[in-house]
């Protein structure tokens, strides 16, 4: 249920015209100093506002993130070439499809949010659906990217032992692939309404089970690299069947009303808006996830695709907290 506090005008209290006659009622002209004392009190409501939203955000998008980690890590123990394949798998196969879905999904953030803001709320779940609908059928049309990556990167200069792992690897990673489909509108539907504190209790699930799962794979099972490829399928699902859980099971009465044959009509106009949204952050995502690529073609490759990819999954890491921060700011607006 949306709060009382997200249905009200951005500081409608202390609007410009609201202080103006406010101070014309009073006849008391505000000086240069009072000025700054209201700009300052507004700045500190909107900010608090914004960490409201942000503080969760950071955390869900940290811990949905630390699962990739933890699997390179885990990978790691195992040897160098396992390590070299997973984080081919998660940095370039993986990271580009996270950055292209994950950019179409932010166009329902628009949506929503005006939808909410014009008291729409029905559309909200009709929009996410549509976003499903899109979202999915771009996983089938990527599908390739996975089915092919032994070849593909072969062809690209890659050694041969690493190139045929990070094959079966991205193979093991198809239902990871679909889940994103998913969870990012589920992720976007829930923090239109300020629902981020559920995304991060949801995410902390995961990433606890996450840890246990890929344990088990490893040292229990001794499943080796695809062992944990898996997990992620596994702890993935986990966080998107929890998010949908709570939106269906009456965490959103208003803004869920079911599935709705609506969500096919407009698909066109929506393709349109995700593509653009896709292409923009897939392109600021991709180019220096090329670096791993060229790294292949080094003398002993596999050490130096080892020691660039952790480099690079730290800077990823780091790039969630500007990420919450872009999802915050588009929420308020």
């Amino acid at each position: 249920m949306p709060s009382a506090e997200a249905e009200v005008p951005l500081l409608a209290e202390y609007s410009d015209s609201a202080v103006r006659l406010k101070h014309e009622h009073h006849g008391v002209e505000l000086s240069d100093y009072e000025d700054d004392q209201y700009l300052g009190r507004r700045v500190w409501i909107e900010s608090k506002k914004l960490w409201h939203i942000v503080g969760p955000a950071i955390f869900s998008r940290v811990a949905s993130y630390s699962m990739l980690v933890i699997t390179q890590a885990f990978a790691g123990h195992l040897g160098d070439l396992e390590l070299a394949a997973i984080s081919i798998a998660n940095n370039v196969i993986v990271g580009f499809d996270f950055g292209l879905l994950l950019g179409m999904a932010s166009a329902l953030e628009t949506l929503c949010g005006q939808a909410f803001g014009a008291k729409k709320y029905y559309m909200l779940g009709v929009y996410m659906q549509r976003s499903w609908i899109v979202l999915f059928l771009c996983c089938i049309l990527l599908l390739p990217l996975y089915l092919f990556a032994s070849p593909f990167l072969k062809l690209l200069g890659q050694p041969t032992d690493v190139a045929e792992l990070c094959g079966l690897v991205a193979m093991a990673m198809i239902p990871l692939h679909f889940s994103f489909a998913f969870q990012f509108p589920l992720q976007r539907f829930l923090q239109s309404q300020l629902k981020t504190g559920v995304i991060a209790w949801v995410s902390l699930a995961a990433l606890i089970v996450h840890i246990f799962v890929s344990w088990f794979f490893v040292y229990r099972l001794e499943l080796g690299v695809i062992g944990t490829a898996i997990t992620l399928n596994f702890s993935w699902w986990v966080l998107t069947f929890g998010l949908f859980g709570y939106t269906v099971w009456g965490g959103c009465p208003i803004t869920w009303g079911g599935f709705s044959i609506e969500a096919f009509s407009g698909l066109w106009e929506f393709i349109k808006l995700s593509a653009a949204s896709g292409v923009m952050l897939c392109l600021e995502n991709w180019y220096y996830r090329i670096l791993i690529l060229m790294t292949g073609n080094l003398q002993n490759a596999k050490i130096a695709v080892d020691a660039l990819s952790i480099c690079m999954t730290i800077n990823g890491w780091e790039l969630m907290i500007p990420l919450a921060f872009f999802a915050a700011t588009g929420v308020r607006t």
